[in-house]
């Protein structure tokens, strides 16, 4: 009994990689006859495993049934999925916390001592920042969305605006994205025809969804520039526009997440577009890049910013003793 179990696992693990194999192949990687696999896969199908025969071939795979079956993981996916629960018992989805509290709890149950001390070491050696809550937004909207954007199908929903108040827009979704724990749809407005950005936890969709559409091409043909790009030009009064005297490739890992939005120019340049709340905010996060740069279409309070911060670090230098040497 205990071989026989050992064996179904063996089998188990070999159908759930992506191919497909003949029934030679199992056979022999089992150590068993032909017959003696085929009471093997009726073993599994009888556990609830859709271990589909293909027809001519005699080849076997493992596809997707009517329910879910237990997975066998090994130690990196283990490590993975218990990961990717913790996180998405923070989520902002409301709902999901308590289904993903409950597989955490149910998989770290089982997790081998080894993999479970692995685990809690990264639990306990990681912090959150910034944890104030986000807005929850609804699983079965996401899903809504996702499904129209997936067809290609007009969306109707109600909309409360911070600015504006309610309303019900028209729209055609072109993609979902999270972005500092929000979630937004970017879409084009049939009403206003022009592309807008939505908050998902401030909109209720109508149904049944609307007709079929011709998706249209994205300013940038980038949705997660062009929404930073919306965001930070709804955000931040003072703008600019500078040329960075490196390629994008080079920048890119000195340009943190919300801070621009990098443009390629060629192999030795790149535009930076970048919004704050000030010149002089403006002024440390361009020279922050530890770059060349040229400015291109920026305020004129940042030229006088740039000054000031560069007489500043000249004066400092002056004043300098020199370097400390060791006693």
């Amino acid at each position: 009994m205990i071989e026989t179990s050992g064996r179904l696992l063996k089998l188990l693990s070999l159908l759930q990689s992506p191919r497909e194999w003949s029934g030679t192949e199992l056979a022999q990687r089992l150590g068993v006859s032909r017959r003696t696999l085929r009471r093997d896969v009726q073993r599994l199908r009888d556990l609830g495993y859709p271990v589909h025969a293909t027809q001519g071939t005699a080849g076997y795979r493992l596809g997707a049934g009517a329910k879910l079956p237990p997975l066998l993981l090994d130690d990196q996916e283990a490590v993975a999925v218990v990961v990717c629960l913790r996180t998405g018992a923070d989520s902002s989805v409301a709902g999901i916390e308590e289904h993903a509290l409950r597989a955490l709890t149910k998989l770290e149950h089982v997790l081998p001592s080894r993999l479970r001390h692995r685990v809690g070491t990264l639990h306990a050696a990681t912090v959150r920042a910034g944890t104030a809550p986000a807005p929850g937004v609804s699983a079965d909207t996401l899903m809504v969305i996702a499904e129209a954007c997936r067809r290609h199908e007009r969306l109707r929903f109600d909309y409360t605006s911070p600015h504006a108040g309610p309303s019900i827009r028209s729209v055609e979704p072109h993609s979902l994205v999270i972005f500092d724990r929000h979630w937004y749809l970017v879409a084009w407005d049939t009403d206003r025809e022009d592309w807008r950005t939505f908050r998902v936890d401030r909109l209720v969709p109508r149904t049944p969804l609307g007709p079929r559409f011709t998706p249209r091409e994205l300013p940038g043909n980038d949705v997660a520039a062009y929404l930073t790009r919306r965001l930070s030009a709804q955000a931040w009064p003072c703008q600019a526009t500078v040329m960075l005297h490196e390629s994008a490739t080079e920048v890119a890992d000195r340009v943190w997440p919300g801070m621009g939005v990098i443009e390629p120019v060629d192999a030795r340049s790149c535009l930076l577009h970048l919004e704050a709340d000030t010149a002089r905010d403006l002024a440390w996060m361009i020279t922050s890049v530890d770059t060349g740069f040229t400015l291109v279409d920026a305020p004129a309070e940042l030229a006088e910013a740039l000054r000031a911060q560069a007489t500043r670090c000249l004066d400092a230098v002056r004043r300098s003793t020199g370097p400390r040497t060791g006693s």
